[in-house]
């Protein structure tokens, strides 16, 4: 007798949950019924409307997909429970799902939160693992309710974090290691293997969702903090401060991570920009140099430190 193939359909948007459907589309434990996502909008200086790197999947592999605004419009949800899927899985969706909708799978809807539950529920929990300096985050497959990331975990998988990772690297990783974790807890039910465990929420943290004001750089922290600043805001939103050159305007600069030197400041205020070193940028901080291995002054080109200097401050 042959397996039993579950009927998914799949809810997200960005990059991170693309990646999760695509191991689901080539896996031959299920079949994906459907793909919700957000709804199609303007991004950019051009103001083009774009769908989500979701709907970009789904379509390639002729899923049909649906974008409701959301599901207060009973219409939608009865949509969706035509569908008769098994799961629901939720990865990096976008929007809060009523009783209504998490009632509708014939199992259950799971979720893939890139944490390790209950640490960091919330929009943001990879920026805020990275720029926090912690050394370990990982995948938390969870049975969803009602609540902000507040459901039971059924399966978890651990992902170091070294300290020259950043956000974007760790982002790809964990999003890789999502597919095979989601195909791994339906296998778990299928065997009778699943086990659910309650968060204990007296030990939970958030991540609230990100701004890009939060990249503005504090040179009078210690140069760990700011590494750690840096590498959190990479690629975004960047991690940014105001350099003023000696009789001009304030210019934004861009900073993408490098490694804390060891040389002390000396007399160099923090923020002060003090030479180059094998092409990275120094800059003082609280205790000792920042090397940023790249700048990248408003409405500029990226550069290394050796073309900002000769550029910018005449030291070729």
């Amino acid at each position: 007798m042959a397996e039993k193939r579950w009927k998914i359909v799949f809810m997200g948007t960005p990059d991170f949950a693309s990646t999760i459907l695509e191991y689901l589309v080539e896996w031959d434990g299920c079949d994906v019924i459907a793909a919700y996502t957000q709804p199609d909008r303007k991004c950019g200086r051009g103001q083009k409307v774009r769908c989500s790197a979701v709907k970009d999947v789904a379509l390639k592999n002729d899923i049909p997909v649906y974008q409701p605004l959301n599901f207060k419009d009973e219409k939608d949800v009865e949509e969706l429970r035509a569908l008769e899927p098994d799961f629901l899985v939720v990865a990096a969706y976008g929007l809060i799902l009523p009783q209504s909708v998490l009632d509708v799978p014939a199992v259950m809807p799971i979720n893939v939160h890139a944490s390790l539950l209950p640490k960091y529920r919330g929009a943001a929990p990879i920026h805020r693992a990275v720029a926090n300096g912690d050394h370990a985050t990982g995948i938390t497959i969870m049975k969803m309710e009602a609540g902000l990331d507040t459901g039971p975990i059924l399966v978890q998988q651990a992902l170091g974090i070294a300290w020259d990772d950043f956000t974007g690297k760790v982002h790809d990783e964990l999003a890789d290691m999502g597919g095979p974790l989601v195909m791994e807890t339906l296998l778990r039910y299928r065997d009778g293997r699943l086990t659910v465990m309650p968060q204990d929420d007296s030990i939970a943290t958030y991540a609230e969702k990100l701004s890009k004001e939060e990249g503005l750089i504090d040179w009078n922290l210690p140069v760990k903090e700011v590494h750690n600043k840096i590498r959190g805001m990479y690629p975004w939103p960047g991690a940014y401060y105001f350099w003023t050159p000696e009789g001009k305007d304030p210019i934004r600069l861009v900073l993408s991570p490098g490694k804390p030197g060891d040389d002390e400041v000396g007399e160099h205020a923090p923020g002060t920009i003090v030479g180059e070193s094998d092409g990275m940028l120094g800059i003082a901080c609280q205790d000792k140099i920042y090397l940023a291995s790249k700048v990248k002054p408003a409405g500029k080109k990226e550069m290394d430190g050796k073309a900002f200097m000769c550029g910018y401050m005449n030291k070729c």
